[in-house]
């Protein structure tokens, strides 16, 4: 299989994941595409440098966050857009209008925290473990333990106060 064939099965495979972060990060259908396409470049870029000393997951992971944050920093002037609730959720054959409602408050709460808060949760939701995490996020498993704690927390107090 040539390098190509295998990137694209990589791509393919983990597409999710990086559906996943470029949802969290954006406020709109294009800006979720450009970053989208901006993700699949620098993993391309790095896919010679991977070593396999971590799972693909977790490179991906800190690839598509790094470039979610990179993106997100050269991107605070711009006026905001579409917030994230009017993104409608793709339909599938087992549709509930109630658990799209839930999701869509669930991803409009995790918009409101800062970027570290964000990254967090969507491994977290991910059911990345906190060790896999830390390793992601570069902090300590503990560290991990305590912020996923505390932004809970600060969800569970959002989601009840509307």
């Amino acid at each position: 299989m040539s390098k190509e064939e295998q990137f694209v099965q990589l791509i393919q495979d983990h597409q999710g994941l990086i559906f996943k972060v470029t949802t969290v990060y954006t406020n709109n259908k294009i800006d979720q595409q450009d970053l989208y396409q901006d993700i699949v470049y620098q993993l391309w870029k790095s896919f010679d440098g991977f070593r396999n000393e971590s799972k693909i997951s977790t490179w991906m992971y800190r690839v598509a966050l790094n470039t979610a944050l990179t993106k997100l920093k050269k991107n605070t002037k711009r006026p905001k857009s579409i917030p994230i609730e009017k993104v409608v959720l793709q339909q599938t054959e087992n549709y509930d209008c109630n658990y799209e409602e839930q999701l869509k408050l669930v991803y409009a709460q995790i918009q409101q925290l800062n970027v570290l808060e964000k990254a967090l949760m969507l491994l977290l939701l991910e059911g990345k473990k906190y060790d896999e995490i830390a390793e992601i996020i570069g902090i300590t498993a503990s560290n991990v333990g305590t912020k996923i704690s505390r932004i809970k927390q600060k969800l569970k107090n959002n989601i009840l106060k509307q």
